[in-house]
């Protein structure tokens, strides 16, 4: 109400601005510095309106809120009342839908219930070396690969690109080679200090001093292995009709499991880092378990990356829950490479 009475005021003719100043009220309601602003503006040209190529009449109370005094007279419930005219009434609360829980078609245990152990394992000191036939049968990581999410078929084809761009097509089939030769040289490494074998050509030299940061970043998890079963060792399903080669099956801090060695340029401290490597591990634990050549089951896993620079290897333990967990994913995945083919 003062603010329009003031405004009427300034709306008449300038010689009775004057009067003003004679009126007590205004005076205690009205600093001078306001006063001088508001005769400044007056004695300018009137500018020209912005808002009138808008439809006022619907945006009338927008505009008079951000034109108004300086002290805003807004209240909750009037930025409320606001906000439902532009953007409308908000959305109620609707909890996540949880996405159904798929279970194989083919429920194949991870334990073979109808395998029997011999009282007496082999009493070879050696592990198991079977080699890899060729056959028509998919491998492990064919079917993990084909049926490759598509956000993650995404990220390994950006990764690729963005490759290619800084090395070219021929520097990247290079890297890829290197990559390929460096684990299995660091595989090679591994066999041999679990063979107890020694170093003796100068071109294995070369190389163990090549590898020297990997066999430095997982010296803390050997010290952990131990009874060593298999090494690079062919594995086969015989109920699902896949194969793989497992790295290595052994004792580690007394649990015999399946285990991977994983070379990495990235940390990678946690499980879900590691991708689809504990499918892998799950589906080598179920083959041995199914594979009449070997005397033994096996029920944890054991997945451990190492790093050039040498800093510790990360291990990541999978307990028979886990693997039971990441068994049922690799049934899925199965299925899936089974319809597409």
């Amino acid at each position: 109400l003062v603010r329009m009475k003031f405004l009427q005021l300034l709306s008449r003719k300038p010689g009775k601005l004057g009067m003003l100043f004679q009126i007590p009220f205004c005076q205690n309601q009205f600093p001078y510095l306001c006063l001088a602003t508001s005769t400044c503006l007056y004695s300018k040209k009137k500018k020209a309106n912005g808002y009138e190529q808008f439809d006022q009449e619907k945006y009338k109370n927008l505009v008079w809120s951000v034109t108004s005094y300086k002290t805003s007279a807004q209240t909750p419930e009037t930025i409320l009342e606001e906000d439902n005219l532009l953007y409308g009434p908000p959305d109620k609360h609707r909890p996540p839908v949880k996405a159904e829980t798929k279970t194989p078609k083919n429920c194949i245990p991870l334990i073979n219930p109808n395998k029997r152990i011999p009282l007496l394992s082999s009493k070879s000191n050696l592990p198991m070396k079977i080699p890899l036939q060729k056959t028509k049968m998919p491998s492990v990581t064919r079917i993990l690969q084909q049926t490759m999410s598509p956000l993650q078929a995404f990220y390994l084809e950006r990764w690729k690109q963005k490759m290619i761009q800084e090395l070219g097509k021929d520097g990247f089939a290079e890297y890829t080679k290197n990559l390929f030769l460096q684990g299995e040289l660091f595989h090679a490494a591994l066999e041999s200090i679990f063979l107890s074998e020694e170093t003796a050509t100068e071109e294995q030299r070369e190389e163990e001093v090549a590898l020297s940061g990997f066999l430095s970043s997982v010296q803390h998890v050997l010290e952990d292995v131990s009874e060593v079963k298999a090494l690079e060792s062919a594995v086969q399903h015989e109920t699902l009709q896949y194969l793989g080669l497992v790295d290595c099956v052994a004792k580690y801090r007394g649990q015999l499991c399946v285990i991977d060695w994983k070379t990495s340029e990235k940390p990678k401290p946690f499980l879900k880092n590691t991708f689809d490597n504990p499918l892998q591990v799950a589906a080598y634990i179920g083959a041995i378990n199914h594979d009449a050549n070997y005397d033994f089951q096996v029920s944890c896993g054991l997945i451990v990356v190492a790093y050039k620079n040498g800093s510790p290897a990360h291990p990541h333990f999978m307990d028979p829950d886990l693997c039971s967990h990441y068994w049922n994913k690799w049934l899925l995945r199965l299925e899936e490479y089974t319809d597409k083919n």
